[in-house]
């Protein structure tokens, strides 16, 4: 395979990849740039995969509004409350608390995927050097030259082929959707039971079909998903409790192993890892995506800097200098968000007395504290910056 001429080239069409690819364009539309995607060209297969409620966080549809990306159908988010089962302790936040229109967002993948391809195909009318490239079988094993490569592959914790530093949580995530009783419009529900967080998350189906994310070892995840739906729902509602009424309906029950990757060095000469190529996360807090879409938001910044204002081509060390400042620039925000998933992943679901006793304490400082819950809010909405 020959990427031709071209200065960058970004390996993945996921959603970071799309999304770097489109900020760049929109900053220097007369780039030469290659996007090799492994999904077919035409949308109807990926219309029809994966359903699966991810969290976004305001701060990810304020830059994804900057080109026209976000989906239609979504489900926003204007309280969460958190709570440990059968302990003290809760929190509860409010986007007036936040003075903002929601504290997050619930988007299906497939929808947030078809969105950025629909974007990009827009920015791509104007942009007469792009090229999108749509590979499959041996030609994603084909050597790629480029000026500059991005990689993001991304991928799910145990399918990557790069494992450098992280943790094997033994928690698998139970996702589908579920019908309940008396859900309140807007509202999450984050649950923490002594297996995992339990999330109960709004959908775009309408306030009574919620999205569900059950966290367990892996045997229980897979006992659980045997079950048939009569006894999964008397189990779920053991776990979660009644604060929502019952649980009446569940569907598209699927299992995800859970995970933590990362990279140390996210940059090595001309090449740079964003996304779930760079750090896989556990969804305790809904981080993965928003990390990433900050991590190629910043990346088209730094790189469109570089390129646009060097019309003779810039070197091999402008390059490296400005990918260096690139993830020196995301240093602070992806060790804090890391660092802070990490730590939730493995302190909820310890069931020493203390640990136990400690966080009911955090939980119920967070109500009472609100410079303190507003800090965590904001970190979880926007990063660092």
């Amino acid at each position: 395979m020959n990427t031709g001429s071209s200065d960058i080239v970004i390996q993945g069409g996921g959603p970071v990849g799309l999304a770097c690819a489109a900020w760049y364009l929109q900053k220097f539309p007369e780039a030469k740039i290659t996007l090799l995607d492994r999904n077919p060209i035409d949308d109807a297969d990926l219309a029809n995969a994966d359903s699966r409620g991810i969290a976004l966080s305001h701060g990810s549809k304020i830059l994804l509004d900057t080109i026209q990306a976000w989906p239609t159908d979504c489900a926003d988010i204007h309280r969460v409350h958190v709570s440990q089962a059968g302990r003290f302790g809760r929190a509860l936040m409010t986007r007036e608390e936040l003075n903002q229109d929601a504290l997050g967002h619930i988007v299906r993948y497939r929808d947030i995927h078809l969105a950025l391809r629909k974007a990009l195909r827009a920015i791509q009318a104007s942009s007469p050097n792009f090229i999108w490239q749509h590979i499959k079988g041996d030609d994603s094993e084909a050597n790629i030259t480029a000026q500059c490569i991005v990689h993001a592959e991304g991928g799910l914790f145990k399918t990557q082929e790069w494992v450098e530093s992280g943790r094997d949580y033994g928690q698998s995530a139970l996702v589908g959707l579920v019908e309940v009783e008396n859900a309140v419009p807007h509202q999450a529900w984050e649950r923490f039971t002594a297996e995992g967080p339990l999330a109960v998350l709004p959908s775009h189906y309408g306030h009574h079909i919620l999205n569900l994310v059950w966290c367990g070892s892996p045997e229980s995840s897979q006992d659980r998903l045997q079950l048939s739906d009569s006894e999964f729902l008397e189990s779920l509602q053991d776990a979660f409790g009644s604060r929502i009424g019952r649980f009446l309906k569940i569907q598209d029950r699927r299992l995800y192993e859970l995970g933590l990757n990362y990279r140390k060095q996210i940059t090595k000469d001309n090449e740079v890892w964003i996304g779930n190529a760079a750090q896989t996360l556990h969804p305790v807090a809904g981080q993965g995506l928003n990390l990433g879409l900050r991590d190629a938001f910043l990346l088209a910044e730094k790189l469109a800097g570089v390129f646009a204002n060097t019309p003779e081509g810039p070197s091999a060390t402008e390059i490296q200098n400005a990918l260096e400042d690139y993830a020196q620039s995301r240093k602070v925000d992806r060790t804090t968000t890391i660092g802070l998933t990490d730590f939730m992943a493995r302190v909820f679901t310890s069931n020493l007395a203390p640990v136990v006793l400690a966080r009911g304490l955090a939980l119920s400082a967070l109500q009472w504290l609100p410079p303190a819950k507003t800090a965590l809010a904001r970190q979880m909405m926007f990063g660092r910056r």
